[in-house]
């Protein structure tokens, strides 16, 4: 969870030609399975994009916030209009971190996320499928894509072909050459 301090300013509401006095504000922000699946239901579009040519709109990005706040029964509307450029950042950088030590190698079959549009309801089957426990979906997204990726990996070991088994064979046997110093 990412907790942000919103500054106490004052807005120009343009549509009602009003000043808007926004009190300091702490929004508690989650980005999760939830809040993607908030957001998603509202725009009905996926929000985890396979590439970056679909770049959320500031009107999309700023109601992805509203979808990640937990407490958002108490805040405002106007709240999320006078985010600061260092909120954004903050936002931005917690979005995208990873929130695990683990990795996995890249490889076609561990990598489920980038083969496929991926959407709130891919992701609950694959929790669904790996028998994640659905209070995983309050995890922080990166968390948990990576718990998918390993229950993939783990359920479906890449065999290397026999190309690849060769080269790796003939990669060892140069070495032992070398170590041993022999010509074969």
């Amino acid at each position: 969870m990412l907790q942000i301090v919103v500054p106490k300013q004052e807005l120009f509401d343009e549509s009602n030609d009003t000043f808007v006095q926004i009190p300091e504000t702490q929004l508690k922000l989650e980005h999760s399975l939830l809040s993607i699946s908030k957001w998603e239901s509202k725009w009905c579009k996926p929000f985890l994009k396979v590439n970056d040519d679909d770049k959320l709109t500031s009107i999309e990005f700023l109601d992805y916030i509203r979808c990640m706040t937990l407490n958002a029964n108490s805040i405002s509307k106007d709240v999320y209009n006078a985010l600061t450029y260092d909120n954004l950042n903050v936002i931005k950088n917690y979005m995208n971190s990873p929130m695990t030590a683990s990795t996995v190698r890249d490889s076609r079959s561990a990598n489920p996320y980038k083969r496929e549009v991926v959407t709130s309801e891919l992701i609950y089957y694959w929790m669904i499928a790996y028998q994640i426990p659905f209070e995983c979906e309050k995890w922080h997204i990166n968390r948990l894509i990576m718990l998918i990726k390993i229950c993939n990996a783990k359920n479906n070991p890449t065999k290397m072909s026999k190309r690849d088994i060769y080269a790796q064979n003939r990669q060892l046997n140069a070495a032992r050459r070398k170590a041993l110093h022999t010509k074969g």
